[in-house]
């Protein structure tokens, strides 16, 4: 039975149930009848195995009773011997491979999902998300909601058959033993739900704290250069082992009431199993049973006191998959960002006219970011914002590409406020270049073109790499464009990266800019030829330029001078250079500066 694609196309938000039961059972759509069958085939297997110990009683009782036995009369009950083999591996291959398909396919949905669900959270989600918890819930919780469904619910379904097959099968051969066969039963299950709770609070803080692992140790190899640079790898080990010692504490938890079950239900099972022995056993020597009955009870009390034993692990195992699924549904209940809401949208590009009045943002309430802040940029203008850390500059743009929402004022586009364009739309529109710009591990033609909806051709990506001063480094690569860049682009130096950044910018051709920094992590002559690249990147294109340089504005149309989220200064360059302020005294610091090293790298030219 092969499933269609479209079967895999279903919005799991609408599974999802405070009940784990009834939303693991909903996230079954689509495979909830091969996996009945499944279900079913347990009793085929059930069935079975009780067969076999009626037919054994059968055989010794009825068989090899008689005073003498020919050939033809074990012929017929060996092949139901092979008969029952044959039922009980047939349904056990049906079985599996319907739990497993099942499994898989509910599995492949879900990664699809979340990994769909995620790219559509909101840029404020993933400002706080930690990555390594994000990656566990995608990966380890995700694979726990599998063995749910290919191992632990079929467990169960086998224990509940065994037992009650086997169980009926006695009360109607002898009802007595039958009764005295499960007097154990019912302390078992209630041991079970016992453990069954505690456990599943012991593993949710296992995961949460393996998590956080995870975390610890993407973001210390995501930064290993920076650790090795500042020599800070016994603080990384420090750090690391102080997680790793929680996680061996929280796991040791788990473990011991783990090991506590076993022994317990072991000996509960143990008793009941030699009780039921030594009875069965003083019947067969009073005559009260025969001796075929006593070996079919043997092994129908034993599939019904082991698997019960079993029950316990099994129930435990399935406390895994049903916290998993809690951690799984509560990242998919995050409310998704509609890029598309916004009841206008033009059916051509914008001029680029931007203008903020009195605008106010804040990340909490309470929290204000930015205060009153008014502005205005014509279509083609360079507006350059300067400030201290923390005044607010990134946040403003990143009100432009709808990243965030503005709390009050008005905050239009060629006219028509920002919210009413659909952030789709928007984004579209507008090309960032940020300061530390992030490459995929994938071949340098491909960087260069991402993000760019119709088809690119090459001649367009080399246009675009020329425009951005690259060109001429890439073509010094073995493989040119088809270089694999690595990951985050590490094989290429931070000024390459930047071009190559800008370049797929340019190739992108919006009509906003926003420059994050751009040139504050490189040295001074490839600052040089970024600004080249950058002054033909905006020539004609409503420009934000970020920057502490007094260097990179001095040619805007207009500096804005940020202080706690307020505007304080305003003007051109020349204009702020003829009034006293903070830009004034942020060029003069810069130049000071600039002389000293000069004179401080002439003195030592002079000594050598």
């Amino acid at each position: 039975m092969t499933l269609p694609k479209a079967a895999f196309n279903y919005d799991l938000k609408e599974a999802l149930a405070d009940n784990r039961v009834v939303g693991l059972w909903r996230m079954m759509k689509g495979f909830r009848l091969i996996y009945l069958v499944a279900i079913i085939a347990l009793a085929f297997i059930a069935l079975a195995r009780v067969g076999n110990y009626l037919l054994m009683r059968f055989f010794i009782d009825d068989v090899l009773g008689r005073e003498t036995v020919a050939a033809g009369d074990v012929a017929p009950v060996a092949f139901a011997f092979i008969a029952l083999a044959l039922v009980q591996g047939g349904a056990f291959f049906v079985s599996s491979t319907l739990a497993a398909r099942t499994a898989e396919g509910v599995v492949l949905r879900l990664r699809n999902y979340l990994f769909d669900h995620i790219q559509r959270l909101s840029f404020a989600f993933h400002d706080q998300a930690q990555t390594g918890d994000m990656i566990q819930r995608c990966t380890s919780d995700v694979d726990s909601i599998r063995r749910f469904f290919a191992e632990q619910v079929l467990g169960v379904g086998r224990i509940v058959t065994l037992f009650l097959f086997n169980f009926l099968a006695l009360l109607a051969v002898n009802v007595d033993l039958a009764l005295l066969s499960v007097l154990v039963i019912p302390v078992i299950v209630v041991l079970s739900v016992f453990f069954f709770k505690r456990v599943g609070k012991a593993y949710e803080a296992f995961q949460e704290q393996e998590a956080k692992l995870s975390t610890t140790l993407q973001e210390n190899l995501t930064g290993v250069r920076v650790v090795k640079a500042f020599a800070c790898q016994q603080y990384e080990i420090d750090k690391f082992e102080g997680d790793n010692w929680e996680k061996y504490a929280r796991g040791r938890r788990f473990v011991r009431m783990h090991a506590m079950y076993w022994p317990v239900s072991d000996v509960l099972c143990g008793v009941q199993m030699l009780f039921g022995y030594s009875v069965a056993a003083v019947l067969a020597i009073q005559g009260t049973i025969t001796v075929g009955m006593y070996l079919a009870y043997a092994g129908m009390l034993l599939s019904i006191i082991w698997p019960m034993r079993n029950l316990g692990r099994i129930v435990v195992q399935m406390s895994t998959g049903l916290v998993s699924y809690g951690r799984v549904a509560k990242l998919i209940r995050e409310e998704r960002e509609n890029l598309d809401a916004g009841g206008y949208l033009p059916d051509h590009d914008v001029r680029g006219e931007v203008v903020f009045d009195n605008v106010c943002f804040a990340y909490e309430a309470g929290d204000v970011v930015l205060e009153d802040i008014s502005l205005r940029a014509a279509p083609g203008e360079v507006v350059a914002l300067m400030g201290a850390t923390g005044s607010g500059k990134t946040s403003l743009v990143n009100l432009l590409p709808r990243f965030y929402e503005y709390d009050s004022g008005s905050l239009t586009l060629d006219g028509v406020e920002l919210k009413d364009y659909p952030a789709r739309f928007l984004r579209q529109q507008i090309g960032i270049v940020e300061q530390e710009p992030f490459l995929f591990s994938r071949t340098i033609r491909e960087n260069i073109a991402y993000g760019v909806s119709r088809p690119v051709t090459d001649a367009e990506v080399e246009e675009a790499a020329r425009a951005a001063a690259i060109h001429d480094v890439i073509m010094t690569f073995p493989e040119g464009y088809s270089t694999i860049v690595g990951e985050k682009g590490v094989t290429l130096s931070g000024g390459q990266k930047q071009r190559v950044a800008i370049a797929r910018t340019l190739l992108k051709d919006p009509r906003i800019l926003i420059l994050d920094d751009a040139t504050s992590s490189v040295d001074t002559e490839t600052e040089y030829a970024i600004r080249g690249a950058l002054v033909h990147l905006m020539e004609g294109r409503t420009s934000f330029v970020i920057a502490h340089r007094v260097q990179s504005v001095m040619n805007a149309d207009q500096v804005l001078v940020l202080d706690r989220g307020r505007i304080v200064q305003r003007g051109t360059h020349e204009e702020l250079m003829a009034q006293p302020g903070v830009y004034r005294e942020i060029f003069d610091l810069q130049l000071r500066i600039e002389e000293e090293l000069e004179e401080e790298m002439a003195g030592v030219g002079h000594q050598l």
